[in-house]
């Protein structure tokens, strides 16, 4: 029985619950249910927005200009996990919600095997963005991105794209003209709950 109300219960922000904690089991149980933590005025909320935004198997787009911006960065995987949240968390940037507790929540899972990021590094060797998120199956839940140079964080999200291939479902939340552009669309949370089922049971 899950530990959480149901996901079709959420109100109309799309907060599914209020409190609990972030134990490796807690979280995974949430990400099979279509819900996610995101702490908001201080406390730890769950969430389960309608409409969702997903990257639908194999309809990430990739422009010419980010192919060739791609060149210039080497895409590594699970070399800089952590290095990868603190860049997502940074408090300069607008709208932060990474706090202390929930980085060490998902290097916990990273260190479990869970969650996993892909970096861009640039010539000199320096990470130039990235993204985090949690693979269960067939879904990846993309938790943050980030970047600090030109399409950075775009090269590292095409790059899971690509590798996840056609099969996997990547959840982006909520819908954003940057995800739009890399061809994120909005499904209703009850289709997404179908799609999420049958990702979570492959792989």
């Amino acid at each position: 029985m899950s530990v959480f109300p149901a996901a079709e219960t959420a109100d109309e922000h799309g907060i599914v619950c209020v409190g609990g904690d972030l134990r490796p089991e807690l979280l995974l149980a949430a990400y099979r249910e279509g819900i996610f933590p995101m702490p908001v005025q201080g406390h730890l909320a769950w969430w389960s927005p309608d409409p969702r935004a997903i990257l639908a198997p194999g309809g990430m787009h990739v422009s010419r200009s980010l192919r060739r911006t791609r060149r210039r960065y080497e895409i590594r995987f699970d070399t800089a996990f952590a290095e990868v949240v603190v860049g997502c968390a940074d408090p300069r940037r607008p709208h932060g919600w990474i706090t202390p507790e929930v980085r060490a929540a998902y290097v916990r899972l990273h260190e479990l095997g869970w969650a996993h990021s892909v970096e861009a590094f640039d010539a000199d060797g320096r990470l130039a963005g990235g993204v985090y998120g949690v693979q269960i199956g067939g879904l990846f839940a993309a938790e943050s991105m980030f970047t600090r140079a030109t399409d950075a964080s775009k090269a590292a999200l095409a790059a899971l794209s690509e590798r996840l291939g056609t099969a996997a479902l990547i959840d982006v939340q909520w819908l954003t003209p940057h995800l739009a552009s890399l061809g994120a669309v909005e499904i209703a949370r009850e289709e997404y709950l179908l799609r999420l089922a049958r990702a979570v049971s492959s792989g």
